[in-house]
């Protein structure tokens, strides 16, 4: 198992009361400290989201210019984008290509091409897409003309939603044959897909471990049968995405737990991300998930499918993350209000107890398969 962790710059009101007209440049910037503590504590991968006009859910919009900026801090992380939108009215699909090679020169090869179609209606009408179920025609279209731009020196197209005349598309790849490639999935019906085109799956779902088992093992099965993907090779990869609170004091990382507002996040995705299935139960925005009592995270704790407590509580819930066969574990956990403070020291906590137990594997698991496909 691989670690990553999960960027959104999200501007909780608990934060904005604590920092004032601060707020979102503070965020912004806890973000860079968190992705910089993870990168000195051995995690490998940091994702950045693509989000638009969603306000306190996540306030990242330009993350081309944001992972520029953090590959420049960093050495060892790669970073992601978790996601860039290539739906042609969000992101022209020569735009994308030009900066995903730009931040694969930039890092030197430590980028992470993760692709999405997006998922809330307010940033998708907002570029003018009225129509949700247009943007999986989009990303069909666009994905493979994206991998023939690196490629083709006199690259041209017609299509549905966009078209070029005739035009070199630069730089081309610094990685060979190219960064490897990502897809955001919730769905089984997106993870088929996934596994079809040979990309690695960037799950950004809610489930619990033993829910997400049988879409991994879907997954991986299927994507066995892949002989001509999208790109240049295979990337067989599932990275979850999750909660994380690791100290050696057990009491004060539920204390961070409780007072993170997690709950009023999870009640913003309800709100902004109505492409997503609803479960029963969810409030109507304004109303606001009710939080966890220390009583039920104590239970979820127990349990294992939180992972929250000391090193030894936490590795149990990386335990059975493990058994789901995923290969990478995400943590975001600055979509809260959680201080960047108690951040830091869970991500230096986990690197420094935890972390080692699972990933003995000093190579990136994506440089792997791009270097034995050549």
């Amino acid at each position: 198992m691989e670690f990553g962790i999960f960027n959104a710059a999200c501007v909780l009101p608990r934060y904005v009361e604590q920092h004032g007209e601060s707020a979102e440049h503070d965020r912004i910037m806890d973000e860079v400290a968190f992705i910089v503590a993870a990168d000195r504590a051995g995690f490998k991968y940091t994702w950045a989201s693509e989000h638009h006009f969603l306000t306190e859910y996540s306030h990242l919009s330009a993350s081309e210019s944001f992972l520029a900026f953090v590959a420049a801090k960093t050495s060892n992380i790669h970073i992601g984008s978790g996601i860039f939108n290539i739906t042609p009215p969000v992101n022209h699909p020569a735009r994308i290509a030009e900066r995903v090679t730009m931040l694969d020169h930039l890092s030197e090869g430590r980028f992470e091409f993760g692709t999405g179609r997006g998922s809330s209606t307010t940033e998708q009408k907002g570029f003018g897409i009225e129509d949700s179920e247009l943007t999986r025609e989009m990303v069909a279209e666009t994905l493979p003309q994206i991998v023939r731009m690196w490629k083709d020196e006199d690259y041209s197209y017609e299509g549905k939603f966009f078209s070029m005349p005739s035009r070199n598309v630069l730089p081309k790849p610094y990685s060979k044959p190219h960064p490897p490639i990502w897809m955001a999935a919730g769905s089984p019906g997106t993870f088929d897909l996934a596994a079809e085109l040979g990309v690695g799956v960037l799950c950004f779902g809610f489930s619990t471990p033993d829910q997400l088992t049988p879409l991994v093992a879907r997954y991986k099965e299927k994507i066995q049968d892949c002989t001509n993907p999208v790109g240049g090779f295979v990337n067989n990869n599932v990275m979850i995405t999750t909660q994380m609170i690791c100290s050696e004091d057990g009491a004060k990382a539920r204390k961070v737990f409780l007072e993170a507002d997690s709950n009023y996040h999870l009640s913003l995705v309800f709100r902004y991300l109505d492409t997503f299935p609803r479960p029963a139960g969810i409030p109507e925005w304004p109303a606001i998930i009710p939080a966890m009592d220390a009583a039920t995270l104590d239970l979820a704790i127990a349990a294992g499918v939180t992972a929250v407590g000391t090193p030894d509580e936490v590795g149990k819930a990386v335990e059975n993350f493990v058994a789901t066969g995923a290969d990478q574990l995400a943590f975001g956990m600055l979509s809260t209000s959680m201080p960047i403070e108690a951040c830091e020291e869970s991500v230096e906590t986990f690197g420094k107890h935890v972390l080692k137990d699972f990933d003995k594997d000093p190579e990136h698991l994506t440089t792997k398969q791009r270097l034995a496909a050549k």
